[in-house]
Formats: C-alpha cells, structure tokens, sequence
C-alpha cells in the first residue's frame, strides 16, 4: 500500500505507540482486501456499531482503554447502534436477571467509555443515525467509517456517501487515525451494480420483502433495481426515504448488499443512469410470485410452530418519526374495527432517543400509548440474544431481526391484524 508522507509517519509512530498500532491494523486490514491506498474520512461524525456492554467481551473494554488512555480518541464525535436494555419492554424477573446480571453487565461502564472516546450525545444510541432527530446524516460524496450494515447501506445508497461494510471497532480506527483504505465501494468502479433488478409486481411490494429476496439473490453485489419509481416516485421524500430504510436493512442482512441504485430514484442513478451498469450483468425479475416464493421458505424456528405469539417488535431498523404517527393512525383503526380497545399481543415499537423525544411532543403520542403499545430506544436484537427471550415466540415485520434472531417474520398489515385482532 502506498502511504503517503504523513500517513507513513503516523504507522512510524509519530503521534506514539498506540496511533502506529491503529494505522498498522487499518494497512493491514486494507491489504487484505487489496487497497493501493488511504484516503481521509470527510464526513463530520461517525457511528460505532458495538453499543452494548457485553460481559463477555473484555478485549474490547481493554482496548477501549488504552485508546483512552494514550489520547487516541476519535477525530470525530460519533452515534451509536441502539441499547440493548430499557425496563419499560416486557421480560420476566428471570430474563432480567440474565440481561443485568449475565449479559449487559458491563452497560453502564461501556458507555462511559465511549463518551470518553467522543460519543455525540449521552442517548446517541441508534441504528438509524442518519435520521434528522438525531443529526449524524453525511452529505453526497463523503467518506465515512462505518460499521452498521443497515446504516452502511442507506448512507450509501439513498444518501450518496461512501462507506464499506467495515467491523465493529475497525470503523472506530478509521475515525481516530482519520484514514480508511480505498477499495470496494469507496471507489467508481466498486460502485457499479453486476445486477439488474426487474420489479415487475402488481401492487406495492413490501420494503422488508423485497429487500430480503434482492439480499439472498444478488448476496455482496451491487444491484441496479428498476420498476419501482412507479410506486416510491423520483423524489427522495420522507415516505420514500423510510421505505429504502427498510428495504435496505434487508437487503443487508439477508444478503451483504452495501449499496443498491434504484432507477429514477437514488443520487447516482439518477445523475448516471444505466452507466452503473456492468456488461454481462445478471439479471432477476421479481413478481408476485416470486416475493411470495421468498416468503413461503422463511423458516419458521419456533418450538411449536402454531404457539400464540407473546411479543411483537416493530422497528428493526429504528422506527421514523413519521412511521410512529402512520402506526399510531393504523393501530386504532385496526383496534376499532376488530372492537377492541388495547393490543391483544405486548407490542414494542423502537425508535431514537431523538425521534421518541419529538414523538412525545405531538398528540399522537398520548393515543398511542392508549392503544397499550409501548415505545423503546432498545435494539430488538440485543433483546433476542437472551437464550430465555429466543424461546419465545415473538414476531416481526423486520427481515433483519428475522434473519439473526427466532422471531417470526409477517407483513406490515398482518402484523397489524395479529395485535389488534388477534390470529393470523
């Protein structure tokens, strides 16, 4: 790797022992995938994926350490994936007990180390940092050194900003040292889609849906999706935005996807057209069929397949502030119409420190709660990693939690039946 002047004098320990030892893994880490060279990190924060206080992973609170210790803390303030404990979600005194005691018992020690590293705000704890309540959204064109796959891939794709899909902590050195390697999908060419995407459905495909059979299909590649301005339109408004949150979360997680180009839509393929385009691209026609094909192989992990579910968690990635208000409308419809008052199923809506402090603010706030719907800033996932929770049957309209935890992936509209009519 070529280094320039003053990156090589930084890996020569110039700025001492412990800023080497970073600029040395971040050379090395960028050699393996084949990188010529570092380029500097532009954006003005940067998000940390690792937000939860783990017994069990000590290294990591030894190498928070002497990063603090040597005064190699971030060149830039940063955000963070969610928490992974809030009392307010249901768990029985014996799950609690293993959150507190057995898992999550290095919480609070964790994120005191982190605001000694840069933490922007002491509830910067999100997956979606990129939302306007909580202000870690990069500009087009940026450098970043991130690590959240759901983050990664919507800075990416919906915001024109570029980042690969780094590790937990590897993005942390990007920020200290303020250079990342450049390969993959820092540069044009890694930018190009080997996928043509045709969505050929009758009506709205479901964001979660899609972005899981576009995720298991194409895996790591870049795919160019054409036919859905017909239903998200040009404009990158706020109803298009979240659905390309979700869509792109699963896209992430069921397959590796760090960036798609949506036709008519997205910045770079509305200012370059087809020429993302690689030649001899495959091509994957998405129908009705298809999707329901996708779904209908989802397998279902649960102890008793036909068990009532206990727990619903919408919000995998982080709700939006106008999703809770559209929810909040969609949930007392429902409840009016199946003549009933509460949800019938413990129901958990997640969302931002930011966003659940504006949600407060509006009306809508006090007719949701009326409903029995609890709001968090917890991660579902962190909530699922508990051996007791997993037992549980939970269900979801998130492919991600879907895909690394048991729970139970449903619609949109038949998650809305089940918790306020009950069945499915």
């Amino acid at each position: 790797m070529k280094l320039t002047e003053k990156q090589q004098e930084i890996l020569n320990g110039a700025q001492g022992e412990t800023m080497a030892k970073v600029m040395k893994t971040l050379v090395m880490y960028g050699e393996a995938f084949g990188a010529e060279n570092m380029v500097p990190v532009t954006s003005k924060y940067n998000h940390l994926v690792t937000s939860f206080g783990l017994g069990v992973i000590s290294p990591v609170y030894d190498l928070m350490d002497q990063l603090i210790e040597a005064g190699a803390v971030s060149g830039q303030k940063f955000s963070a994936d969610p928490r992974p404990l809030d009392d307010n979600v249901p768990a029985n005194f014996l799950q609690k007990l293993i959150f507190k005691k057995f898992m999550y018992n290095k919480q609070d020690f964790y994120e005191g180390q982190l605001q000694k590293l840069g933490l922007m705000d002491k509830d910067a704890f999100t997956c979606a940092c990129y939302m306007e309540e909580v202000g870690n959204k990069p500009e087009k064109g940026e450098v970043l050194s991130w690590a959240e796959s759901s983050a990664v891939v919507y800075a990416n794709s919906v915001l024109g900003a570029r980042c690969n899909r780094n590790s937990g902590i590897m993005e942390l050195m990007g920020s200290i040292v303020g250079y990342v390697p450049n390969f993959g999908l820092l540069t044009d060419e890694g930018r190009k889609a080997s996928w043509i995407v045709k969505v050929e459905t009758t009506k709205k495909p479901e964001a979660q849906l899609l972005g899981s059979a576009i995720g298991m299909k194409v895996m790591e590649d870049v795919p160019y999706i054409v036919g859905m301005d017909k239903w998200l339109g040009t404009e990158l408004d706020d109803a298009a935005c979240t659905y390309l949150k979700d869509f792109g979360a699963a896209t992430a997680s069921n397959g590796a996807v760090g960036l798609y180009h949506m036709e008519n839509l997205t910045p770079e393929a509305k200012e370059q057209g087809t020429s993302l385009i690689l030649e001899n691209a495959k091509t994957y026609v998405i129908d009705d069929a298809e999707l329901e094909r996708v779904k209908n192989n989802y397998p279902v992990i649960w102890k008793d397949p036909n068990a009532k579910p206990k727990l619903c968690f919408m919000g995998c990635p982080h709700m939006s502030l106008q999703q809770l208000k559209d929810w909040t409308d969609k949930v007392e419809a429902g409840l009016k119409a199946a003549g009933n008052s509460k949800v019938v199923i413990p129901t958990v809506f997640t969302a931002a420190p930011g966003v659940l402090k504006e949600f407060e603010k509006t009306e809508y706030a006090a007719r949701l709660k009326a409903t029995g719907v609890i709001t968090s800033y917890i991660c579902p996932l962190m909530y699922m990693n508990n051996p007791l929770c997993s037992k549980m049957p939970v269900i979801t309209s998130s492919n991600k939690l879907r895909t690394y935890t048991t729970a139970r992936y449903y619609t949109d509209d038949e998650i809305l039946l089940q918790i306020t009519k009950g069945g499915r």
